[in-house]
């Protein structure tokens, strides 16, 4: 994301953090929305959530004295966290990828160390927020961001209305149920049929080991026999030089995604549903990643009530990993402008 100078920005401008297992990253945005300064620095799960809250207090300060701003200048703070979480409390309930961490009031400990008032949000509907705001999803009323990787994070947007939910779980779409037999897959959480067991990162990943494993021939054996790691990446690659194993991946998880679209699309109706996070085959950018995005709209036409599914947008996403903190920096000026 390529930042802008301070002398072209407009004030005020907003401090936008996404709080993630590995890093911390931080931007500060202008009020249209516009990347002023961005940084990131290591999480540190394993020093504790207190250690954690005091350095991402430190990279708000730092953010804003690099970005050349004076305290005046700072209409809001926001935070995007991953769940699980509570967020009218301010508190992470049980992150998964915050081990150690569980049951912190991370909102009011940050506010502490800083100085600052900071909202709270989920990182997944943050992004949603930032895509809608400044990115694929901008000029849409209402928008859908769902984010492959390990899981299936999801945010929805209504106005501006974030849909979090009565127990702050709304969103929480990679565990709905896509397959109601008793055989079918399994999902992290342990529960069968849900939407992540066949469409997040971790499910490519599982099928492709379980037909390697069976004997199929594939471009991607001498790969891993080099040393290479069986992730989506790798496969978007083989499927992009023909192999026809990885293609029947891809096309096999856009099958699965569609499915999950429809059902979104039945429930919320909203003007677009975008796709993002690490497992988009390559995007717009690749052959087989426009063939995914093809193969997805495909089995939504086949699936969706027409007078839905014909009016709904479906397409890339386009803030890659900035989306979390220019959506967290988005809902700090959202929350400012119901004060003013």
């Amino acid at each position: 994301m390529q930042t802008i100078s301070k002398t072209a920005a407009e004030a005020p401008f907003f401090v936008g953090i996404d709080l993630g297992g590995t890093n911390i990253k931080a931007g500060v945005t202008d009020n249209q929305g516009r990347v002023v300064w961005q940084g990131q620095e290591p999480t540190h799960v394993e020093r504790g959530p207190e250690d954690g809250a005091r350095r991402i207090a430190q990279l708000i300060l730092r953010a804003v004295r690099e970005a050349g701003l004076s305290e005046s200048e700072v209409g809001g703070v926001g935070l995007g966290s991953p769940g699980t979480m509570d967020i009218p409390g301010g508190r992470l309930v049980v992150p998964a990828n915050l081990k150690g961490w569980e049951y912190f009031p991370i909102r009011d400990r940050v506010a502490q160390h800083c100085g600052r008032p900071i909202t709270f949000a989920n990182d997944a509907t943050a992004a949603a927020f930032g895509e809608r705001w400044v990115g694929a999803g901008k000029g849409f009323h209402s928008l859908i961001l769902l984010t492959l990787g390990t899981g299936i994070g999801c945010g929805i947007i209504v106005g501006d209305l974030l849909l979090d939910g009565r127990h702050s779980h709304g969103g929480e779409y990679g565990h709905t149920v896509i397959d109601c037999r008793p055989d079918a897959r399994s999902c992290s959480c342990g529960r069968r049929g849900h939407f992540e067991a066949y469409a997040s990162a971790t499910a490519v990943t599982k099928r492709a080991h379980e037909i390697l494993a069976a004997g199929r021939v594939s471009m991607l054996t001498p790969r891993l026999e080099d040393g290479a790691a069986l992730e989506p990446k790798l496969i978007a690659e083989t499927a992009e030089a023909g192999d026809e194993l990885s293609r029947q991946l891809v096309l096999e998880t856009a099958e699965y995604l569609g499915i999950g679209i429809v059902n979104l699309m039945h429930t919320i109706d909203p003007d677009a549903i975008l796709i993002g996070g690490a497992m988009t085959f390559g995007g717009h950018g690749s052959r087989i990643g426009r063939t995914f995005l093809e193969r997805v709209k495909h089995e939504i036409f086949l699936r969706a009530y027409p007078a839905v599914g014909d009016h709904t947008v479906i397409d890339f996403a386009t803030l890659g990993g900035s989306a979390g903190f220019i959506g967290a920096a988005g809902i700090a000026r959202l929350e400012a402008s119901k004060k003013s």
